[in-house]
């Protein structure tokens, strides 16, 4: 057992450079997983400055010195925070006062609707069943009623943190982006002279993650607009909050969809029933779906992220119980993270041979 280890520590940690990766990577997840919740407004800066990256490069590349690239971003962003807080949220807020207000009503009707199936379906349904559903359901709803009673009750320490992160985050994201020459030469400075292999992992996830990450946010973006704007005109109540939900719903591949129908269909039932309104509301979710998956995910991922369903799926339920939100949202680069590693790692004597050829090459410059 001791020489089956000792050739696997051979065969994968035989290179300088991987025993460094290695420790990077391990003291960076332990780093997170230890101080995430304390460490949350940089990490959130953090994650913001990296967004806004790309369009001060895109300025740079037109000739725009860099300090004035760096301000016309940082007012765009607080620009859009500002619509964000002002615009956005009071309207899902106040649908979410009404949502809750209706919801006895609501409830009232899906008993009265699910009271009359043992008399159409006998053959399938019978009233002890039902009453069952509906003793579960009022017994999840007392809890929940218990639940938000004492979030309400919380609500003072989590409307400090608010505060907290509008206030650091806006200062962590301009000193993030004015100096990021400066931060990432001095990360640089304190790494390994000899680096090819964090250089190669290093490439490979940034051309990918800044694809996904930006792509993802403009995915968002655009699928909650459209969502809002038709159901808008098809009269669907709480349009604003139903268009939150499905545009955070394409954060998590192949389940936000499904679970996003849910809310949808139980909102047309509740108001128009099972009708034509009803059928053209699906339809036009069912459209909205498609072209998300097939038009606009083809044209906003340039950089195709090839991992299994599978490995997606695990990796946001991995990553997901970890850090809740920003778990989910940074899955698939994650595991894009351990793919690009995994891939560029040395191997035994392959990685021997690769050293060898280097400093032949070193030798005879």
């Amino acid at each position: 057992m001791l020489r089956i280890f000792q050739g696997w520590v051979q065969r994968y940690f035989s290179d300088e450079e991987a025993v460094v990766l290695a420790v990077v990577l391990a003291l960076g997840f332990a780093i997170i997983i230890s101080f995430g919740g304390k460490l949350a407004p940089l990490l959130t800066g953090l994650v913001v400055a990296y967004l806004l990256q790309g369009m001060v490069a895109l300025l740079r590349r037109w000739h725009v010195p860099h300090g004035i690239a760096v301000w016309v971003v940082f007012l765009l962003f607080i620009g859009a925070l500002a619509a964000l807080l002002g615009v956005v949220l009071p309207l899902v807020w106040k649908q979410i006062i009404n949502l809750f207000n209706e919801l006895p009503r609501m409830l009232t009707e899906w008993q009265v609707q699910l009271a009359h199936l043992p008399e159409q379906y006998p053959a399938f349904i019978s009233e002890g069943q039902i009453e069952r559903v509906m003793l579960s359901v009022n017994t999840e709803l007392g809890q929940f009623g218990q639940w938000l009673l004492s979030q309400s009750l919380a609500s003072l320490p989590m409307l400090l943190t608010i505060l907290v992160y509008l206030v650091l985050v806006p200062i962590l994201v301009f000193f993030f982006l004015m100096d990021s020459q400066k931060i990432s030469g001095w990360i640089v400075g304190h790494l390994p002279n000899e680096r090819r292999l964090m250089t190669e992992v290093w490439t490979e996830m940034n051309q990918q993650i800044a694809n996904y990450i930006r792509g993802k946010v403009a995915e968002i973006l655009i699928v909650g607009a459209v969502t809002y704007i038709c159901f808008a005109v098809l009269g669907v109540n709480y349009a604003a909050l139903l268009a939150v939900l499905v545009g955070l719903s394409v954060l998590v591949p192949y389940i936000g969809a499904a679970v996003a129908t849910i809310p949808v269909a139980l909102i047309g039932v509740f108001q128009w029933g099972f009708g034509n309104e009803f059928m053209v509301l699906m339809i036009v979710y069912a459209v909205i779906q498609a072209l998300d998956g097939n038009v606009l995910v083809p044209i906003l991922f340039s950089e195709a992220v090839n991992l299994h369903p599978v490995a997606i799926i695990a990796a946001v339920l991995i990553f997901g119980g970890l850090w809740g939100f920003w778990g989910v949202f940074f899955a698939i680069p994650l595991a894009t993270l351990f793919k690009a590693v995994l891939y560029a790692w040395p191997r035994g004597l392959e990685a021997v041979q690769e050293t060898a050829q280097q400093q032949v090459v070193i030798t005879a410059e």
